[in-house]
């Protein structure tokens, strides 16, 4: 059944560049307005000519879609939305065929609460157990069982009408696993069987370091060690028993790991665990020479005592896109709330978007490109009474939440819903056809083809390690084999370093042949 996956040795990983597939949003197929698998397979000759070596892929397994497909209800079976098991595994061997491995998400610390586990829970069997079920505090059991808070926002705590509590770090409708039962970790490592079995190469492990909970459930304190959820010793065996598995199939994991503490976070990567990990503070960096290249040395240094390779991202389906986010006279910008200091420039965000693009595709490791990157998609307003994501509810309406980045994608200007398919889930903006993908393949100066062509020219740089250059204030400027990476962030031109040929270059360089502020070039040595 399906493609057979090679042998995670052969390195793929270490280098690839993987696109991140938000099914609902990509493609719709049979014209429903929702995206499905149909269209996905339809655009995997996009896809290849994109130059993209795996295809990662956000929850498409059955779901209630609170959130978004991270409620999964059966890891076993496509969600009717996206289509049908048989789909998925000709996806997978269509993908291999050109040259794309598929990597698929486990979202192992909670299901949705239409799991049948969580159903035969909450009609008192024994699979309680299987969960994180409390009486609550207070005279008569109405308080939650601690102070614990939803990554959402308010009580992290539900009460059923038995009186007792049940435990979601995300959405009520999300209970977290007990990771300490035995049984729950026998599926888990059933479900990557199930998925290697169906040729998929590797599997994104969504919030991999919130698992495993201190039994006693205690409050969280400032400065307590160790954290009652949060990367705790415990969820090394489960990622070592993981590793076996996945070594067995020769496919590869990439955790969403979230640590400040550089060592902690590091032993994630060690040999017997994760093979890869997100690279948060590269994503979360404002658009600072200094600071850029703080995060690309901490990371590199991070990463080296355990032979791991970097993961360089700047959007996902959780964030602000890029070009909105760079597109700003300040640098400032808080993520935990998406508020932005000074209105967005489009065009600013987009020159550094063109930028900071060639910079993470020149960086030694794995690149991942969210969907619409590549088309320099700006972040989209969402009418109120469209906003589906649960973190606008919870927050009261004062967090936008995260389907601004969600918006479906704009495939041909001159079709109905910019070619998408059906009437779309989301609303997309006005002038959405302007960035659809047909128009910018035919235009040599746009985010497509800038994309494709620093995808094909990736290769120049080898395998080999970063050297740094010297460079004036704002520059970042480095060589890797026999190519050199130099990004402006500066607002005045800058004479670029001797070279011998220019290989790609991210905007226009002025008169006198000097490289402009917020553009970025690469040259051949």
């Amino acid at each position: 059944m399906g493609q057979p996956t090679p042998a995670a040795d052969d390195g793929w990983w270490r280098s690839a560049v993987i696109y991140q597939v938000y099914v609902r949003s990509f493609a719709d197929g049979d014209g429903d307005g929702t995206g499905d698998l149909a269209g996905v397979r339809a655009r995997l000759p996009y896809l290849a000519e994109l130059g993209v070596d795996a295809l990662w892929f956000t929850p498409w397994y059955r779901s209630p879609m609170k959130d978004g497909g991270y409620d999964v209800a059966d890891y076993r079976a496509i969600d009717p939305a996206f289509g049908t098991l048989a789909e998925a595994e000709k996806l997978i061997a269509e993908a291999r065929e050109l040259g794309i491995r598929t990597i698929v998400d486990i979202v192992p610390n909670h299901v949705s609460d239409q799991h049948p586990w969580f159903r035969a829970a909450l009609a008192g069997g024994p699979e309680r157990e299987l969960f994180h079920f409390r009486p609550g505090r207070g005279e008569h059991g109405e308080l939650p069982p601690n102070g614990w808070q939803s990554e959402f926002g308010g009580p992290a705590w539900t009460r059923l009408p038995d009186g007792d509590w049940y435990l979601h770090l995300f959405a009520p409708e999300q209970p977290d696993l007990n990771w300490a039962h035995p049984a729950v970790r026998q599926e888990h490592e059933d479900v990557l069987r199930f998925w290697f079995e169906r040729g998929v190469a590797g599997v994104r492990v969504d919030s991999a370091a919130l698992l495993a909970k201190d039994p006693e459930l205690p409050d969280v304190t400032e400065g307590r060690a160790p954290h009652p959820y949060v990367d705790r010793d415990e969820l090394h065996d489960v990622y070592r028993a993981w590793r076996a598995v996945a070594d067995e199939y020769g496919a590869v994991f990439v955790g969403e790991v979230w640590l400040p503490d550089t060592e902690r976070f590091a032993r994630y990567l060690r040999p017997d665990e994760l093979h890869t990990a997100f690279n948060f503070s590269f994503l979360t960096c404002p658009w600072d020479a200094d600071r850029l290249r703080t995060s690309i040395d901490d990371t590199l240094a991070e990463h080296a005592p355990v032979g791991a390779p970097a993961t360089w991202v700047l959007c996902n389906h959780d964030v602000t896109r890029t070009v909105t986010r760079y597109g700003r006279a300040d640098t400032g910008f808080d993520f935990a709330t998406k508020a932005f200091g000074t209105p967005t420039d489009l065009a600013l965000g987009a020159r550094r978007a063109r930028a900071a693009a060639l910079l993470s595709l020149a960086l030694p490791g794995a690149v991942y490109v969210y969907q619409g990157e590549e088309l320099g998609l700006p972040e989209a307003d969402i009418p109120p009474d469209r906003i589906e994501d649960p973190m606008h509810a919870r927050s009261g309406g004062t967090d936008p939440g995260r389907d601004g980045c969600r918006v479906p994608l704009p495939w041909a200007a001159g079709e109905p819903h910019a070619g998408f398919g059906g009437d779309p889930w989301l609303p997309q903006p006005d002038g959405w056809a302007a960035y659809a993908a047909d128009r910018q393949a035919e235009d040599p100066g746009s985010m497509l083809s800038l994309y494709r062509a620093a995808i094909r020219l990736r290769p120049e740089f080898g395998d080999g390690p970063l050297t740094w250059l010297p460079a004036p204030d704002g520059v970042l400027a480095f060589t890797r084999a026999d190519a050199l990476c130099v990004v402006n962030l500066a607002d005045t031109p800058v004479d670029l370093p001797a070279h011998t040929a220019l290989l790609l270059a991210g905007g226009p360089l002025d008169t006198a042949g000097r490289l402009p502020g917020d553009t970025a070039v690469w040259l051949r040595a």
